[in-house]
């Protein structure tokens, strides 16, 4: 597994790749969490059975000061057994009709997970689609607001957060990135030389 597909902005990197994101290093590992931190299905799953239990100790203890984390949001916890420093455990919304604040909670949860990076010094970061598992966001909304708020997002913060990887575990979801890449790629180049 290497990178799929590679888009260059200023010293930073966006990276597209293809698999499990537990086995991927990198500084942080976002986790698509709930807003009661209380681990789950899908990702949260994946995260927590590889990371070991240290990683809920940690919720626990955030839980316990915090109540809940808000939509949009993320906190932030060490990773355990995972090839990572932190774990971002991030709450994407749950989709209704794209007209209840959705895209702007979604892509919160991008940025806040950045300015958590950029508050640790991380400089490789991992993001999975976040919401578009049982919260039910459209995979082809949900990665183009992952891309455009991360692109974004490095475009005003350059040369702290160096390589951003988005990994998709199936081929169809892997697909639709590519796309949403190719045509932000296209995008920046297009205002570079304009």
């Amino acid at each position: 597994m290497g990178s799929e597909l590679v888009i260059r902005i200023g010293l930073c990197q966006l990276q597209l790749l293809k698999g499990d994101i537990t086995t991927i290093a990198v500084d942080a590992i976002v986790n698509a969490a709930n807003s009661q931190l209380a681990g789950g299905g899908g990702v949260d799953g994946a995260i927590h059975r590889a990371g070991g239990p240290e990683i809920m100790h940690e919720l626990d203890e955030i839980r316990s000061a915090i109540g809940h984390c808000e939509t949009g949001s993320a906190v932030a916890t060490g990773a355990g057994k995972l090839p990572a420093k932190y774990v971002f455990h991030a709450v994407g919304p749950r989709y209704r009709d794209g007209r209840h604040g959705e895209p702007e909670l979604l892509a919160s949860c991008y940025t806040t997970c950045l300015n958590l990076a950029a508050e640790r010094d991380v400089k490789t970061i991992s993001f999975p689609s976040i919401s578009t598992g049982i919260y039910g966001y459209p995979i082809e909304a949900a990665a183009e607001i992952a891309l455009k708020s991360a692109a974004a997002w490095l475009q005003h913060h350059a040369g702290t957060v160096r390589v951003v990887k988005f990994v998709q575990f199936s081929e169809g979801d892997h697909e639709i990135y590519r796309k949403h890449a190719a045509n932000l790629r296209g995008t920046l180049a297009a205002e570079t030389h304009g």
